[in-house]
């Protein structure tokens, strides 16, 4: 089992901050800014970070190198950026519409975020693969490729659900760390950068947010499970538990 030490709310450090009034607390509903894919190159090479909010199958097929990825279907997208990416880092958002990139801007100021939001990719990723420039991929494995690759070849897999959730059921050979904890304790594991790796949880989002931390940490061969640990017990695949 991991550290027991719960982790704290996601930004806390800015949200006490905005309560103290040391931060401006905004008073309008926030409105995300376009930026040309020069700005984008430009603000990144200045430090600023990519959080990528399209599906975890559309991050997949092709996305700017180094993105985070949050998707923001999830009842926990703001949470969860502000879980994985460094205090106070200016972001840039990529979605697939405009729309989107102001529906998460809206959630982010709920944990203060939004002061943090630079602006949105104009265009999304069709602008910047049309502008030639390069993106990354994250293969999608579904479980029943799993199941045949845990007996053949004796892959790595890291489950990032949380520890009851660990639990209540996982593969056998499933190392487990919460998402949330890979930025500060991933070495704990012991995983093999060189070897590959899949990466599931309940349905395939929160894997694809830790698969994309595990890229910018230099992982070579990663793979995103496709439906999670859903699908592999509906596939009827073995699972173990754990019992005090």
């Amino acid at each position: 089992m991991q550290d027991e030490q719960p982790v704290k709310p996601a930004n806390i450090a800015n949200i006490v901050a905005t309560n103290q009034g040391k931060l401006p607390l905004t008073m309008e509903i926030p409105k995300a800014q376009p930026l040309t894919v020069t700005q984008v190159e430009d603000l990144m090479a200045e430090g600023h970070i990519v959080v990528d909010t399209r599906s975890s199958a559309d991050f997949g097929v092709g996305h700017i190198p180094r993105a985070y990825h949050a998707h923001l279907s999830s009842p926990e997208f703001e949470q969860r950026v502000g879980w994985v990416t460094p205090l106070d880092t200016p972001i840039i958002l990529v979605t697939n519409h405009d729309k989107d990139a102001q529906h998460a801007i809206y959630n982010m100021a709920f944990i203060a975020l939004n002061t943090r939001v630079t602006g949105y990719l104009d265009g999304g990723m069709t602008a910047w693969m049309d502008a030639g420039k390069v993106t990354e991929s994250l293969p999608q494995m579904d479980v029943f490729t799993l199941s045949d690759r845990l007996s053949s070849n004796g892959l790595q897999v890291l489950d990032v659900r949380e520890d009851d959730e660990y639990d209540e059921g996982h593969i056998e050979v499933a190392k487990n760390l919460s998402f949330k904890r890979i930025p500060t304790q991933l070495d704990s594991l012991g995983l093999n950068k060189e070897k590959p790796l899949a990466i599931t949880c309940a349905t395939g989002k929160r894997s694809s947010t830790a698969a994309s931390l595990l890229l910018r940490q230099g992982f070579k061969e990663l793979y995103n499970v496709t439906g999670g640990m859903t699908a592999w017990e509906s596939a009827g695949f073995d699972t173990v538990f754990f019992e005090e």
